[in-house]
C-alpha cells in the first residue's frame, strides 16, 4: 500500500518553463492587454498539475486537506503542493483571471470554453500505474474525459468545425509518466514487469502508448501542445526515504532510470512534428527547469 508520503510535491515556477510554454506555442496578444494569449487552455497529467479530480475517488492519492493549498486563498484545494501548480501559474502567464476548473468539478459551457484540467495525482500512461494506492484517472481515460469536452463545444459553437477550429487555437500542456515508474516500475511488488522489461524496453512500451494518447489529442482537435519530460524523480523525499542515497543528494539510479523516457519523448515529438505541420509541439525539460529551480522549492510533508 502506498503512503500518503509517496504523493509530495511542490509549488514552483520556473521563468524559463513559462518562457518555452509561452514563446513557443501561443500567440502574444498584440496590444499588451490581460487578454489572454490563447482562447483556452487544457491541463493533462497527474499530482504535478492536479486541481482537484481526485478529491472525491477512493484513493490514498489526494490532498483536499491541511496542510495542503496553505498558501491559497480557498485553502486545501486538491493541489498536491501548497499554493499553485506549475499549470496554474503557466495559465496566470498566459492571462487567465480563473484557475482552469477541474473536469470533476462538473464545468459549466462559460468554464469549458475557457479549459478544463483533467490531471490525477498518482496517474500515469499505463492504466495500471498507481492503482496500488487507490483509483485514478490515467491518462486514456483523461482523453475520454476529453471527449466529452469537445462534444460539448461542438454543441456550443455549432459544428465540428467551428469547434475544431477555436480548439486549434489553445494551449495544451501535459505532464505524465512519472508515476508509471515512481508507482509502478519501482515498486518492490514490480518484480514481473521489471523481469519482462528491461529500462530501455520500458521506455519504449511507455513511449509506444504515450504516441497513441497524443496522436487521439491531435485527432480531437489540439494543434499546440507542451510534453514535459520527467523530472529527477530521484530527488523525491518518498524514493530517497525508501531507496537511500548512499550519501548522495538524490537517488542517482532512479535518475538515470527515465533517461530513456526522456531521449524517446523528444524524437517523438520531433516525429509528431513531422507528421502533423499544421500543428506546434515542444518539449519541456522537467530536468533542466528542476535545476533551475534549486533549494528554495517548498515541499508539503505530511
Amino acid at each position: 500500500m502506498v503512503s500518503r508520503r509517496s504523493f509530495l510535491h511542490q509549488s514552483w515556477v520556473s521563468p524559463l518553463f513559462l518562457f518555452v510554454v509561452v514563446v513557443a506555442l501561443a500567440a502574444s496578444s498584440a496590444d499588451g492587454s490581460r487578454t489572454p494569449r490563447v482562447p483556452c487552455y487544457f491541463i493533462f497529467g497527474d499530482s504535478l498539475y492536479d486541481s482537484g479530480n481526485n478529491n472525491n475517488l477512493n484513493t490514498l492519492a489526494k490532498v483536499n486537506y491541511s496542510p495542503y493549498g496553505i498558501d491559497l486563498p480557498a485553502g486545501p484545494t486538491g493541489r498536491f503542493s501548497n499554493g499553485q501548480t506549475t499549470a496554474d501559474a503557466i495559465g496566470e502567464i498566459l492571462g487567465f483571471k480563473d484557475f482552469i476548473p477541474p473536469f470533476a468539478s462538473n464545468p459549466d459551457d462559460r468554464q469549458i470554453l475557457v479549459g478544463v484540467n483533467y490531471a490525477s495525482g498518482s496517474a500515469g500512461i499505463l492504466v495500471e500505474s498507481g492503482k496500488q494506492g487507490g483509483d485514478n484517472v490515467d491518462l486514456s481515460q483523461q482523453l475520454r474525459n476529453h471527449e466529452v469536452t469537445v462534444s460539448r463545444i461542438v454543441e456550443i459553437l455549432g459544428s465540428k468545425v467551428a469547434a475544431f477550429e477555436y480548439l486549434g487555437q489553445c494551449l495544451y500542456i501535459c505532464n505524465s509518466g512519472n508515476n508509471d515508474y515512481i508507482n509502478n516500475y519501482i515498486l518492490p511488488q514490480s518484480t514481473a514487469i521489471r523481469n519482462q522489461y528491461n529500462p530501455d524496453q520500458f521506455a519504449a512500451l511507455l513511449i509506444t502508448q504515450y504516441s497513441a494518447q497524443i496522436n487521439r489529442l491531435y485527432e480531437l482537435g489540439a494543434r499546440k501542445v507542451a510534453l514535459a519530460g520527467i523530472s529527477n524523480i530521484g530527488c523525491t523525499p518518498s524514493l530517497i526515504a525508501t531507496l537511500g542515497t548512499n550519501g548522495a543528494p538524490c537517488v542517482n539510479s532512479v535518475n538515470q532510470l527515465v533517461v530513456p523516457f526522456n531521449t524517446r519523448l523528444k524524437s517523438l515529438i520531433s516525429q509528431l512534428k513531422l507528421s502533423y505541420p499544421d500543428a506546434k509541439f515542444a518539449y519541456l525539460d522537467s530536468v533542466r527547469v528542476g535545476t533551475l529551480v534549486g533549494a528554495g522549492n517548498r515541499l508539503i510533508r505530511v
